[in-house]
């Protein structure tokens, strides 16, 4: 597959409610530093811009990204509000609120109900929208969210959001979330190396009900923010070893094989990952490699 003919299309699409997207996305969360949030170095402004832009043009027109993805000199909004905007037509953004940083970086108790307006309000001013498409309320702990995402169904309901989901939680914490307004995606830690039976529980849920299901670190599994650590199974190497790919492409493979509900947003800074994690929605594992990584 030459650079001219990928595309995040091959991946096939999902709806979040009444908007398609390609099931390759792209997350923001490295375009603002060496490492996540303020850790390492900030990064060169034109190669993110560049990153963003090209991700568009191979496809990719689902984004994810959140007003405290920040390091000392970038913001991850202000980069694709710079690199996107005016926003083509199909393009969905995604953002999340919930969590929350002050100027120097460090983190803030987590938000009350009472200030998830303001931080949805934030996203609105940083990426230059007069809507989000779609909030993901984050979740801190297996609590009660039914109060903070009353407050989100009201956003949406005053027309600041257009659809709503969740990130972190639970069977009980999604059923919580549904019997108050409607959710189109899940965004839960799910990877090879990071499943578990809550987690296996969501996806199956999901799928049952149409809902999308967006993992996040899917390539860098228990490394998380700090990034994949270069170290994976014996099968993994095997499998990408017989289809010319990396493991982590096969690790994205095997992340959207899990259903066709499931979508990916792996994040990148550098162009040559970011084609090679777009190629990775055209790469078809066989049962027998399924059932190997299994």
């Amino acid at each position: 597959m030459t650079s001219e003919t990928i595309n995040a299309a091959a991946a096939g699409t999902w709806r979040l409610g009444d908007l398609t997207v390609n099931r390759l996305g792209f997350g923001t969360m490295r375009l603002t530093g060496s490492g996540a949030f303020h850790q390492g170095t900030p990064s060169d402004r034109d190669r993110s811009l560049g990153v963003l832009r090209r991700a568009v043009e191979l496809g990719v027109n689902h984004i994810d990204t959140a007003a405290f993805y920040f390091s000392s000199l970038r913001s991850a909004n202000e980069l694709v509000n710079s690199a996107l905007a005016p926003y083509p037509d199909d393009l969905v953004i995604v953002t999340k609120v919930g969590p929350g940083r002050d100027p120097s970086g460090e983190w803030l108790p987590w938000a009350r109900p009472e200030q998830l307006r303001g931080q949805v309000e934030e996203n609105l001013r940083q990426l230059g929208r007069d809507h989000l498409d779609v909030v993901n309320l984050r979740t801190h702990g297996r609590h009660s969210i039914a109060e903070h995402f009353g407050t989100l169904a009201a956003l949406r309901e005053a027309g600041l959001v257009r659809h709503l989901g969740v990130s972190d939680v639970d069977p009980e914490q999604l059923a919580e979330a549904q019997a108050i307004a409607p959710v189109v995606c899940v965004q839960n830690r799910y990877a090879l190396d990071t499943r578990s039976e809550v987690g296996d529980d969501v996806l199956r849920i999901c799928g049952e009900q149409g809902i999308a299901f967006v993992p996040f670190f899917a390539i860098a599994g228990e490394g998380g923010r700090k990034g994949a650590d270069g170290t994976h199974e014996a099968e993994v190497l095997d499998i990408a070893r017989a289809h010319g790919a990396s493991p982590a492409q096969i690790r994205l493979a095997w992340t959207l094989h899990r259903g066709p509900h499931v979508l990916a947003i792996p994040g990148t800074g550098d162009p040559d990952h970011l084609v090679e994690n777009v190629a990775a929605g055209a790469i078809s594992l066989s049962d027998d490699e399924l059932a190997r990584l299994a």
